[in-house]
C-alpha cells in the first residue's frame, strides 16, 4: 500500500498566503481546462491529464501511437485552451535543421548597396511547437531541437537567439516498426518529460468520435488561461514543498533501472532482471522529471505538497523510453515498461 500525503510524516509545510489562492485558481483553471478540451476531445482522459502536467512542470512530451488516434488534434485544441501561440512542423526525409530553427538571409540596401545577414526565425519560435512524426525526419534534423528544449535558445551562424517563455515541444511518433521511420537518439528521448502511450479508442468512444466528426463542426474550444498566467503556476509548481522521502523514492525507482545499481535497490530477482534486460538505466533527468512532475501533478489537484504516490503515478510515463533495453529483452518480448513496473513492485514507500 503507498503512501498518501497525509500518511507522509515528513510531508513540508503547505503553500501559504498568496501561493494558497493561486493554487486554488490552478485547480479551477485545470479543470475549466480539461471541459473545454472534451468538447472536442474524446476520451483520451490520461494523455489529456499528462499533457496539462507537463505544461505546468515546463515539461517536453511525446506521443507514440498509430496514425489517426487524434494526436496532432489534442494538442492542437490544448494550445487553443491555453492561449499559446501554436506552430506546427511536418517531419519529412527532406526536412532540414534550418526549417526547424530558422535561418540567415543576405539583404542588400537599396540606397547604400550594403549587404546584411539577417536572421529569419524558423517555427521552432513559438510557445507550443507540434513536431508532427518527428521520427519520419533523420538524426540530423532531430538535433534541431535539443538546444531549445533544454536551453529555450537556438544558436544560428555563431548568435544565440533566446526563446520566450513558456516554450513546449509536444511530438507525436508513429510505431518504429513502421516503414520510413528512424528511432530517436536517446539524448533526444532524455529531452521529453514524458513518453505517452496513444492506444485505441473504445468502443463507445470511437462512436460518439465517429457521430461529432461526421456532422456540423463546433464552436472553437474557449480560452481559460494566458501566456502570462501559465508562466505564474509554472514558478507556483516550483514552489510546491517535497518532503526528502519523495525525492528519495523518485532517485531509487531511477537507480533501480541501472544495471550497475540495481542490486543496491532491488531484491536479488528483481535486480537480476534488470542486469539481464537493461543496456542502459535511466539518468539524473529521470529523477528531476519525477519530483517536477509530481508538484505538477499535486498542484493540478489543488494539493498543496507532492506525495510519493504521485511519483510512483508518473513513473512509467517518465522512466519508460529512458531504459533501453538489450537484445534479450528483445527476443523475450519484455518492453521497458515491464522493466519499470518491476521496479514499481519492487520498492515499497517504507
Amino acid at each position: 500500500m503507498t503512501a498518501s500525503p497525509a500518511s507522509d510524516a515528513s510531508t513540508p509545510t503547505a503553500l501559504e498566503g498568496r501561493d494558497e489562492a493561486l493554487l486554488a485558481e490552478l485547480q479551477r483553471a485545470v479543470g475549466d481546462a480539461k471541459s473545454a478540451m472534451a468538447r472536442r476531445i474524446v476520451g483520451q482522459h490520461e494523455a489529456i491529464d499528462h499533457l496539462l502536467i507537463a505544461v505546468f512542470a515546463r515539461g517536453h512530451a511525446l506521443f507514440v501511437g498509430v496514425p489517426g488516434l487524434a494526436k496532432t488534434l489534442l494538442i492542437q485544441t490544448l494550445a487553443q485552451v491555453l492561449d499559446l501561440n501554436f506552430n506546427r512542423i511536418q517531419f519529412t526525409p527532406d526536412l532540414m535543421p534550418s526549417d526547424v530553427t530558422g535561418t540567415d538571409v543576405l539583404e542588400q540596401d537599396a540606397e547604400t548597396g550594403r549587404r546584411t545577414f539577417r536572421f529569419v526565425p524558423g517555427p521552432v519560435f513559438t510557445n507550443l511547437l507540434l513536431a508532427d512524426e518527428i521520427n519520419r525526419t533523420p538524426p540530423k534534423t532531430q538535433a534541431a531541437l535539443l538546444q531549445a528544449m533544454q536551453e529555450l535558445q537556438v544558436t544560428a551562424s555563431g548568435h544565440t537567439h533566446r526563446l520566450a517563455p513558456p516554450f513546449h515541444v509536444f511530438a507525436t511518433q508513429n510505431p518504429i516498426e513502421q516503414e520510413g521511420t528512424y528511432p530517436l537518439p536517446e539524448a533526444q528521448l532524455d529531452r521529453f518529460m514524458f513518453m505517452l502511450d496513444v492506444r485505441y479508442p473504445k468502443s463507445d468512444e470511437e462512436v460518439e468520435i465517429v457521430r461529432a466528426t461526421t456532422g456540423e463542426p463546433g464552436p472553437a474550444p474557449e480560452r481559460v488561461l494566458s501566456p502570462e498566467q501559465i508562466l505564474q503556476m509554472q514558478d507556483l509548481v516550483r514552489r510546491v514543498p517535497v518532503a526528502e522521502s519523495v525525492v528519495r523514492h523518485a532517485v531509487k525507482l531511477v537507480r533501480a533501472t541501472r544495471p550497475e545499481t540495481a542490486a543496491e535497490e532491488l531484491p536479488a530477482a528483481a535486480a537480476s532482471r534488470m542486469k539481464e534486460f537493461v543496456a542502459f538505466g535511466a539518468g539524473p533527468r529521470a529523477s528531476q522529471y519525477l519530483v517536477l512532475g509530481a508538484k505538477s501533478r499535486a498542484a493540478l489537484a489543488g494539493r498543496p505538497a507532492a506525495s510519493i504516490d504521485d511519483v510512483r503515478a508518473l513513473a512509467v510515463p517518465v522512466l519508460a523510453h529512458r531504459v533501453v533495453t538489450n537484445f534479450h529483452a528483445e527476443a523475450a518480448g519484455i518492453r521497458s515498461a515491464d522493466l519499470v513496473q518491476t521496479a514499481l513492485e519492487s520498492i515499497r514507500p517504507a
